[in-house]
């Protein structure tokens, strides 16, 4: 399959929102909640500032930065598919007050952030890196944003080394996700999972392309068997 386009992709998150949390909890098993937590004890958000989540879908790693940068700080989720937007904001009504006067939705796309330079204390980045046309663009345009000395952390699928592990993966991906995908008619929707993972690159692949991107330190970490990974940066 060819990599689809940005327009594409766009097109693809607006048509799974309905289902997109329901989705990520099930084929999950809710563990992308504490893998999006453990993200965040590597980028160490703090009071009082300002953080960017990236692809932010339908907001919850924008909501957990919410909670550790309230009740002074800002967050803002900027996603390029309207209907998650609306599904994000949605869900934030149900928030406590300090934790929605801290949060902004915005619509926007990580190839040409609408952000001055030097402008956050740190980014998130989840299950987003992988879907973007350009990966070393979306790199060079977080670390213009980020202040210098800032740390980021992009959580994404990752290709375990381990064959048995490797196995496993390709068994989840086919006989689990493509039926229950089917069973929701989402089944074109989600096809697209195998192939980007397999033209993504693997962590150090990654290391390489956040360094040449500028940033000064990029450390990847395999989690969940090596299906997963952290990409953490510092600028």
């Amino acid at each position: 399959m060819s990599q689809p386009s940005e327009t594409d992709i766009q097109q693809i998150f607006d048509r799974i929102a309905p289902v997109y949390d329901r989705f990520n909890d099930l084929l999950s098993l809710g563990q992308h909640r504490v893998w999006k937590k453990m993200s965040l004890l590597w980028c160490e958000p703090k009071q009082g500032e300002t953080w960017l989540d990236l692809c932010c879908g339908s907001g919850d790693m924008t909501a957990l930065l919410a909670q550790k940068v309230a009740p002074t700080g800002q967050v803002i989720g900027l996603d390029f598919s309207k209907e998650l937007l609306a599904i994000a904001a949605i869900k934030s009504q149900c928030y406590l007050p300090k934790i929605q006067k801290c949060l902004t939705w915005q619509e926007g796309n990580v190839l040409s952030l609408p952000f001055a330079e030097n402008s956050f204390d740190g980014a998130t980045l989840a299950y987003g890196l992988r879907n973007v046309s350009n990966i070393p663009r979306c790199l060079a345009e977080l670390h213009r944003v980020l202040k210098t000395g800032a740390r980021a952390a992009i959580l994404d699928f990752h290709r375990p080394s381990d064959r048995l592990m490797q196995a496993f993966q390709s068994f989840y991906l086919d006989q689990i996700v493509v039926p229950l995908a089917d069973r929701f008619s989402m089944t074109e929707e989600y096809a697209y999972i195998a192939p980007s993972l397999a033209r993504f690159p693997i962590g150090a692949e990654q290391v390489n392309l956040a360094k040449a991107s500028g940033f000064s330190q990029a450390t990847h970490y395999a989690i969940a068997n090596g299906m997963m990974g952290v990409l953490v940066l510092q600028k």
